[in-house]
Protein backbone atom coordinates (compact mmCIF):
# COMPACT_ATOMS: atom_id res chain seq x y z
CA UNK A 1 0.00 0.00 0.00
CA UNK A 2 2.77 2.40 0.93
CA UNK A 3 4.93 1.89 -2.18
CA UNK A 4 3.98 1.90 -5.85
CA UNK A 5 5.07 -1.14 -7.85
CA UNK A 6 7.43 -0.33 -10.73
CA UNK A 7 6.37 -1.54 -14.16
CA UNK A 8 8.61 -4.03 -15.93
CA UNK A 9 10.92 -2.33 -18.46
CA UNK A 10 10.63 -3.39 -22.13
CA UNK A 11 13.70 -4.56 -24.07
CA UNK A 12 13.79 -1.31 -26.09
CA UNK A 13 14.71 0.48 -22.86
CA UNK A 14 18.39 -0.11 -23.62
CA UNK A 15 18.23 2.61 -26.24
CA UNK A 16 17.19 5.24 -23.69
CA UNK A 17 19.89 7.32 -22.04
CA UNK A 18 20.82 6.55 -18.42
CA UNK A 19 19.76 10.07 -17.32
CA UNK A 20 16.33 9.70 -18.96
CA UNK A 21 15.93 6.26 -17.44
CA UNK A 22 16.65 7.56 -13.93
CA UNK A 23 14.27 10.48 -14.43
CA UNK A 24 11.48 8.19 -15.67
CA UNK A 25 11.95 5.72 -12.82
CA UNK A 26 11.94 8.46 -10.23
CA UNK A 27 8.64 9.82 -11.52
CA UNK A 28 6.83 6.48 -11.61
CA UNK A 29 5.70 6.43 -7.93
CA UNK A 30 4.63 10.07 -8.16
CA UNK A 31 2.58 9.44 -11.29
CA UNK A 32 0.96 6.42 -9.69
CA UNK A 33 0.09 8.42 -6.59
CA UNK A 34 -1.27 11.29 -8.68
CA UNK A 35 -3.42 8.87 -10.67
CA UNK A 36 -4.73 7.28 -7.49
CA UNK A 37 -5.82 10.58 -5.99
CA UNK A 38 -7.36 11.84 -9.25
CA UNK A 39 -9.56 8.74 -9.35
CA UNK A 40 -10.43 9.20 -5.68
CA UNK A 41 -11.35 12.84 -6.27
CA UNK A 42 -13.52 11.92 -9.25
CA UNK A 43 -15.56 9.46 -7.20
CA UNK A 44 -15.75 11.53 -4.00
CA UNK A 45 -13.93 11.77 -0.70
CA UNK A 46 -13.64 8.72 1.51
CA UNK A 47 -15.36 9.03 4.89
CA UNK A 48 -14.87 6.41 7.61
CA UNK A 49 -17.33 5.89 10.46
CA UNK A 50 -16.44 4.48 13.86
CA UNK A 51 -19.09 2.71 15.93
CA UNK A 52 -19.95 1.00 19.15
CA UNK A 53 -20.21 -2.70 18.33
CA UNK A 54 -22.46 -3.86 21.18
CA UNK A 55 -25.50 -4.08 18.85
CA UNK A 56 -25.61 -4.63 15.08
CA UNK A 57 -22.51 -2.67 14.02
CA UNK A 58 -19.30 -4.64 13.64
CA UNK A 59 -16.53 -2.07 13.27
CA UNK A 60 -15.43 0.65 10.84
CA UNK A 61 -17.63 1.52 7.86
CA UNK A 62 -16.78 3.53 4.74
CA UNK A 63 -18.65 5.96 2.49
CA UNK A 64 -17.96 8.15 -0.53
CA UNK A 65 -18.93 11.77 0.03
CA UNK A 66 -19.93 14.00 -2.88
CA UNK A 67 -18.96 17.56 -1.99
CA UNK A 68 -21.33 18.99 -4.61
CA UNK A 69 -24.54 17.19 -3.64
CA UNK A 70 -23.74 16.37 0.00
CA UNK A 71 -24.62 12.73 -0.61
CA UNK A 72 -22.98 9.69 0.97
CA UNK A 73 -22.60 6.43 -0.93
CA UNK A 74 -22.31 3.44 1.37
CA UNK A 75 -19.31 1.17 0.77
CA UNK A 76 -19.96 -1.13 3.71
CA UNK A 77 -17.95 -2.65 6.54
CA UNK A 78 -14.23 -2.15 5.94
CA UNK A 79 -12.74 -3.49 9.18
CA UNK A 80 -14.36 -5.75 11.74
CA UNK A 81 -12.91 -4.56 15.05
CA UNK A 82 -14.40 -4.04 18.56
CA UNK A 83 -15.68 -0.58 19.56
CA UNK A 84 -13.65 1.62 17.18
CA UNK A 85 -15.14 4.73 18.81
CA UNK A 86 -12.65 7.34 17.62
CA UNK A 87 -10.67 7.53 14.38
CA UNK A 88 -7.69 9.52 13.12
CA UNK A 89 -6.11 9.69 9.67
CA UNK A 90 -2.33 9.75 9.23
CA UNK A 91 -0.59 12.89 7.97
CA UNK A 92 0.04 11.30 4.56
CA UNK A 93 -3.57 9.97 4.37
CA UNK A 94 -2.33 6.42 3.82
CA UNK A 95 -3.36 4.99 7.19
CA UNK A 96 -6.27 5.10 9.60
CA UNK A 97 -5.90 4.62 13.35
CA UNK A 98 -8.67 3.67 15.76
CA UNK A 99 -9.04 3.27 19.47
CA UNK A 100 -10.71 0.04 20.51
CA UNK A 101 -12.70 1.09 23.55
CA UNK A 102 -12.35 -2.04 25.65
CA UNK A 103 -10.98 -2.56 29.14
CA UNK A 104 -9.27 -5.95 29.11
CA UNK A 105 -6.80 -6.63 26.30
CA UNK A 106 -4.97 -9.97 26.61
CA UNK A 107 -5.69 -10.08 30.33
CA UNK A 108 -4.28 -6.61 30.99
CA UNK A 109 -6.08 -3.49 32.24
CA UNK A 110 -5.83 -1.92 28.81
CA UNK A 111 -7.64 -1.19 25.61
CA UNK A 112 -6.24 -1.26 22.08
CA UNK A 113 -5.03 1.06 19.35
CA UNK A 114 -5.28 -0.39 15.84
CA UNK A 115 -3.72 0.78 12.58
CA UNK A 116 -4.98 0.09 9.04
CA UNK A 117 -3.65 0.96 5.59
CA UNK A 118 -6.15 2.68 3.29
CA UNK A 119 -6.93 1.55 -0.23
CA UNK A 120 -8.18 4.86 -1.67
CA UNK A 121 -9.82 3.23 -4.69
CA UNK A 122 -11.96 0.68 -2.86
CA UNK A 123 -11.98 2.18 0.64
CA UNK A 124 -10.81 -1.16 2.03
CA UNK A 125 -8.81 -1.14 5.26
CA UNK A 126 -5.97 -3.61 5.72
CA UNK A 127 -4.74 -4.29 9.25
CA UNK A 128 -1.21 -3.07 10.00
CA UNK A 129 -0.95 -3.86 13.71
CA UNK A 130 -2.50 -3.30 17.13
CA UNK A 131 -0.85 -2.30 20.39
CA UNK A 132 -2.04 -1.92 23.96
CA UNK A 133 -3.36 1.59 24.59
CA UNK A 134 -1.75 1.69 28.04
CA UNK A 135 -5.02 2.05 29.96
CA UNK A 136 -8.66 0.97 29.96
CA UNK A 137 -11.44 2.45 27.87
CA UNK A 138 -9.45 4.47 25.29
CA UNK A 139 -11.84 7.05 23.82
CA UNK A 140 -9.77 9.47 21.71
CA UNK A 141 -6.58 9.62 19.67
CA UNK A 142 -4.73 12.10 17.46
CA UNK A 143 -1.74 12.11 15.11
CA UNK A 144 0.91 14.83 15.03
CA UNK A 145 1.45 16.99 11.95
CA UNK A 146 4.64 15.20 10.87
CA UNK A 147 2.98 11.79 10.94
CA UNK A 148 5.60 10.38 13.33
CA UNK A 149 3.64 10.29 16.58
CA UNK A 150 0.22 9.24 17.89
CA UNK A 151 -1.45 10.07 21.21
CA UNK A 152 -4.24 8.27 23.09
CA UNK A 153 -6.57 9.26 25.93
CA UNK A 154 -7.67 6.34 28.13
CA UNK A 155 -10.92 7.42 29.77
CA UNK A 156 -11.45 4.42 32.06
CA UNK A 157 -8.07 4.42 33.76
CA UNK A 158 -7.46 8.17 33.47
CA UNK A 159 -4.16 7.97 31.59
CA UNK A 160 -2.50 9.20 28.40
CA UNK A 161 0.09 7.51 26.18
CA UNK A 162 2.19 8.38 23.13
CA UNK A 163 3.37 6.04 20.35
CA UNK A 164 5.77 6.25 17.43
CA UNK A 165 4.40 5.70 13.94
CA UNK A 166 6.99 3.67 12.04
CA UNK A 167 7.93 3.80 8.35
CA UNK A 168 5.19 1.43 7.16
CA UNK A 169 2.53 2.90 9.41
CA UNK A 170 2.89 0.38 12.22
CA UNK A 171 2.63 1.55 15.84
CA UNK A 172 5.38 1.08 18.40
CA UNK A 173 4.71 0.16 22.02
CA UNK A 174 4.00 3.19 24.20
CA UNK A 175 6.86 5.70 24.34
CA UNK A 176 5.41 7.99 27.03
CA UNK A 177 2.89 6.98 29.69
CA UNK A 178 1.15 9.24 32.19
CA UNK A 179 -1.18 7.90 34.87
CA UNK A 180 -3.16 10.67 36.56
CA UNK A 181 -4.64 10.68 40.07
CA UNK A 182 -7.00 12.77 42.16
CA UNK A 183 -10.62 13.87 41.78
CA UNK A 184 -12.78 16.96 41.37
CA UNK A 185 -16.12 18.37 42.51
CA UNK A 186 -18.66 15.82 41.22
CA UNK A 187 -18.51 12.63 43.36
CA UNK A 188 -20.13 10.47 40.66
CA UNK A 189 -18.49 11.68 37.43
CA UNK A 190 -15.22 12.96 38.88
CA UNK A 191 -14.30 10.36 41.50
CA UNK A 192 -11.03 9.91 39.63
CA UNK A 193 -9.20 10.97 36.45
CA UNK A 194 -10.93 10.44 33.09
CA UNK A 195 -8.86 11.62 30.16
CA UNK A 196 -11.01 12.43 27.14
CA UNK A 197 -8.98 14.12 24.41
CA UNK A 198 -5.48 14.61 23.02
CA UNK A 199 -4.83 17.67 20.84
CA UNK A 200 -1.64 18.62 18.98
CA UNK A 201 -0.84 22.34 18.89
CA UNK A 202 -0.77 23.96 15.42
CA UNK A 203 3.03 24.34 15.53
CA UNK A 204 3.48 20.68 16.58
CA UNK A 205 5.45 21.68 19.69
CA UNK A 206 2.87 20.70 22.31
CA UNK A 207 0.24 18.07 23.06
CA UNK A 208 -2.71 18.99 25.25
CA UNK A 209 -4.65 16.33 27.20
CA UNK A 210 -8.16 17.05 28.50
CA UNK A 211 -9.09 15.28 31.74
CA UNK A 212 -12.82 15.39 32.48
CA UNK A 213 -12.39 13.86 35.94
CA UNK A 214 -9.77 16.33 37.17
CA UNK A 215 -11.08 19.51 35.45
CA UNK A 216 -7.67 20.01 33.87
CA UNK A 217 -5.97 20.29 30.52
CA UNK A 218 -2.45 18.92 30.79
CA UNK A 219 0.22 20.44 28.53
CA UNK A 220 3.27 18.51 27.26
CA UNK A 221 6.24 19.45 25.12
CA UNK A 222 6.55 17.13 22.12
CA UNK A 223 9.63 15.64 20.48
CA UNK A 224 8.02 14.59 17.19
CA UNK A 225 10.92 12.40 16.08
CA UNK A 226 10.66 10.15 19.13
CA UNK A 227 7.01 10.80 20.14
CA UNK A 228 8.33 11.56 23.62
CA UNK A 229 6.23 13.86 25.81
CA UNK A 230 7.63 16.03 28.63
CA UNK A 231 5.43 17.93 31.11
CA UNK A 232 5.36 21.66 30.45
CA UNK A 233 5.91 24.34 33.09
CA UNK A 234 3.20 25.07 34.19
CA UNK A 235 1.98 21.49 33.63
CA UNK A 236 -1.76 22.17 33.25
CA UNK A 237 -4.65 24.63 33.02
CA UNK A 238 -7.57 24.28 35.46
CA UNK A 239 -11.20 24.55 34.33
CA UNK A 240 -14.15 25.65 36.47
CA UNK A 241 -14.80 22.98 39.12
CA UNK A 242 -17.28 20.31 38.07
CA UNK A 243 -17.47 21.30 34.39
CA UNK A 244 -15.47 18.39 32.90
CA UNK A 245 -13.31 19.60 29.96
CA UNK A 246 -14.02 17.10 27.16
CA UNK A 247 -12.71 18.17 23.73
CA UNK A 248 -10.52 20.99 22.42
CA UNK A 249 -10.13 22.77 19.07
CA UNK A 250 -7.59 25.41 18.03
CA UNK A 251 -8.38 28.51 16.01
CA UNK A 252 -6.58 28.65 12.61
CA UNK A 253 -4.62 31.70 13.79
CA UNK A 254 -3.32 29.59 16.72
CA UNK A 255 -4.01 32.49 19.11
CA UNK A 256 -7.02 30.84 20.75
CA UNK A 257 -8.35 27.41 21.65
CA UNK A 258 -11.92 26.40 22.46
CA UNK A 259 -12.74 23.76 25.09
CA UNK A 260 -16.19 22.21 25.34
CA UNK A 261 -17.11 20.97 28.83
CA UNK A 262 -19.27 17.86 29.02
CA UNK A 263 -20.81 18.47 32.42
CA UNK A 264 -20.85 22.26 32.45
CA UNK A 265 -22.33 22.50 28.94
CA UNK A 266 -20.06 25.41 28.18
CA UNK A 267 -17.27 26.49 25.87
CA UNK A 268 -14.20 28.07 27.42
CA UNK A 269 -12.45 30.51 25.10
CA UNK A 270 -8.76 30.20 25.91
CA UNK A 271 -5.87 32.43 24.91
CA UNK A 272 -2.94 30.28 23.76
CA UNK A 273 0.66 31.36 24.33
CA UNK A 274 2.36 29.28 21.66
CA UNK A 275 5.85 30.12 22.92
CA UNK A 276 5.29 29.13 26.54
CA UNK A 277 2.53 26.55 26.07
CA UNK A 278 0.15 28.35 28.44
CA UNK A 279 -3.67 28.61 28.35
CA UNK A 280 -5.60 31.55 29.85
CA UNK A 281 -9.39 31.73 30.15
CA UNK A 282 -10.95 34.67 28.29
CA UNK A 283 -14.66 33.76 28.32
CA UNK A 284 -17.15 31.02 29.21
CA UNK A 285 -20.24 30.64 27.00
CA UNK A 286 -23.17 28.23 27.35
CA UNK A 287 -23.82 25.61 24.66
CA UNK A 288 -27.55 25.66 25.54
CA UNK A 289 -30.39 28.14 25.04
CA UNK A 290 -31.37 30.03 28.19
CA UNK A 291 -34.86 28.48 28.29
CA UNK A 292 -33.66 24.85 28.25
CA UNK A 293 -33.77 23.14 31.66
CA UNK A 294 -33.50 19.43 30.82
CA UNK A 295 -30.57 17.06 31.15
CA UNK A 296 -27.72 17.55 28.70
CA UNK A 297 -24.07 16.70 28.14
CA UNK A 298 -22.03 18.60 25.56
CA UNK A 299 -19.81 16.49 23.34
CA UNK A 300 -17.93 17.67 20.24
CA UNK A 301 -16.45 21.01 19.16
CA UNK A 302 -15.07 22.30 15.86
CA UNK A 303 -13.78 25.57 14.39
CA UNK A 304 -14.38 26.20 10.70
CA UNK A 305 -11.36 26.58 8.41
CA UNK A 306 -11.82 30.36 8.06
CA UNK A 307 -11.79 30.85 11.84
CA UNK A 308 -15.10 32.72 11.87
CA UNK A 309 -17.38 30.12 13.50
CA UNK A 310 -17.41 27.53 16.29
CA UNK A 311 -19.83 24.61 16.53
CA UNK A 312 -20.59 22.35 19.52
CA UNK A 313 -22.96 19.40 19.97
CA UNK A 314 -25.50 18.86 22.75
CA UNK A 315 -26.73 15.43 23.83
CA UNK A 316 -30.12 15.86 25.49
CA UNK A 317 -31.03 19.10 23.77
CA UNK A 318 -29.88 17.14 20.66
CA UNK A 319 -28.60 20.13 18.75
CA UNK A 320 -25.59 21.75 17.13
CA UNK A 321 -24.87 25.07 18.86
CA UNK A 322 -23.47 27.79 16.58
CA UNK A 323 -21.21 30.71 17.51
CA UNK A 324 -19.48 33.53 15.67
CA UNK A 325 -15.91 34.46 16.60
CA UNK A 326 -14.73 38.01 17.25
CA UNK A 327 -11.61 38.24 15.09
CA UNK A 328 -9.94 40.68 17.48
CA UNK A 329 -10.58 38.98 20.82
CA UNK A 330 -11.42 35.37 19.93
CA UNK A 331 -14.59 35.58 22.04
CA UNK A 332 -17.85 33.89 21.03
CA UNK A 333 -21.36 35.14 20.34
CA UNK A 334 -24.21 32.62 20.10
CA UNK A 335 -25.96 32.64 16.71
CA UNK A 336 -28.46 29.87 17.39
CA UNK A 337 -29.06 26.13 17.57
CA UNK A 338 -29.83 23.54 14.91
CA UNK A 339 -31.57 20.22 15.78
CA UNK A 340 -29.12 17.38 15.11
CA UNK A 341 -31.68 15.25 13.25
CA UNK A 342 -31.34 12.42 15.75
CA UNK A 343 -30.61 11.53 19.35
CA UNK A 344 -27.28 12.13 21.12
CA UNK A 345 -24.96 13.77 18.54
CA UNK A 346 -21.72 12.49 20.04
CA UNK A 347 -19.69 13.65 17.04
CA UNK A 348 -19.85 15.90 13.98
CA UNK A 349 -17.36 17.19 11.42
CA UNK A 350 -17.15 19.71 8.59
CA UNK A 351 -16.26 18.51 5.10
CA UNK A 352 -13.20 19.79 3.25
CA UNK A 353 -15.18 22.42 1.31
CA UNK A 354 -16.75 23.87 4.46
CA UNK A 355 -20.19 23.67 2.82
CA UNK A 356 -21.43 20.62 4.72
CA UNK A 357 -21.64 19.42 8.32
CA UNK A 358 -22.01 15.70 9.04
CA UNK A 359 -23.44 14.70 12.43
CA UNK A 360 -23.22 11.22 13.97
CA UNK A 361 -26.16 10.62 16.34
CA UNK A 362 -25.22 7.73 18.61
CA UNK A 363 -28.53 6.75 20.21
CA UNK A 364 -30.71 7.12 17.09
CA UNK A 365 -28.06 5.37 14.96
CA UNK A 366 -27.85 7.78 12.06
CA UNK A 367 -25.58 10.15 10.16
CA UNK A 368 -27.29 13.40 9.18
CA UNK A 369 -26.02 15.85 6.55
CA UNK A 370 -26.50 19.61 6.93
CA UNK A 371 -25.90 22.28 4.31
CA UNK A 372 -23.68 25.05 5.73
CA UNK A 373 -23.45 28.69 4.66
CA UNK A 374 -19.72 29.56 4.98
CA UNK A 375 -20.54 33.29 5.17
CA UNK A 376 -23.15 33.19 7.94
CA UNK A 377 -22.34 29.89 9.65
CA UNK A 378 -25.99 28.83 9.44
CA UNK A 379 -26.95 25.18 9.04
CA UNK A 380 -29.88 23.81 7.04
CA UNK A 381 -31.06 20.16 6.95
CA UNK A 382 -30.30 18.64 3.55
CA UNK A 383 -32.83 15.84 3.95
CA UNK A 384 -30.03 13.26 3.65
CA UNK A 385 -29.99 10.76 6.53
CA UNK A 386 -28.06 7.47 6.67
CA UNK A 387 -28.66 4.72 9.20
CA UNK A 388 -25.68 3.31 11.10
CA UNK A 389 -26.14 1.71 14.50
CA UNK A 390 -23.93 3.20 17.20
CA UNK A 391 -22.35 5.84 14.93
CA UNK A 392 -19.94 7.86 17.07
CA UNK A 393 -17.11 9.19 14.87
CA UNK A 394 -16.46 10.30 11.28
CA UNK A 395 -13.09 10.83 9.58
CA UNK A 396 -12.38 12.23 6.11
CA UNK A 397 -9.51 10.50 4.31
Amino acid sequence: MFRSKRDKMPSTMSSISRRALIKTASLTPLLATSNMYSQTSASGHLVYAGTYTNKSSKGIYAYRFDGKSGELTTLGLMAETPNPTFLAISANHRALYAVNEVGNYNGTHSGLVSGFSIDHLSGKLNKINSVASGGSGPCHLSVDHTGHALFVANYGSGSADSFRIMAKGELSPAVSQFQYSGHSADPKRQEGPHTHCTTVSPDNRYVLVNDLGLDRIMVYRLDANTAKLTPNDPPYWTAHAGTGPRHLAFHPKAKWAYCVTEMGNTIDTLAWDAEKGVLTNLQTASTLPSDFHGENTAAEIAVDATGHFVYASNRGHDSIARFSIDQQTGKLTSIGFTPSGGKSPRFFTLDTTGRWLLAANQDSGNIVIFRRDPKTGLLQPSGKVYELDGAVCLAFA
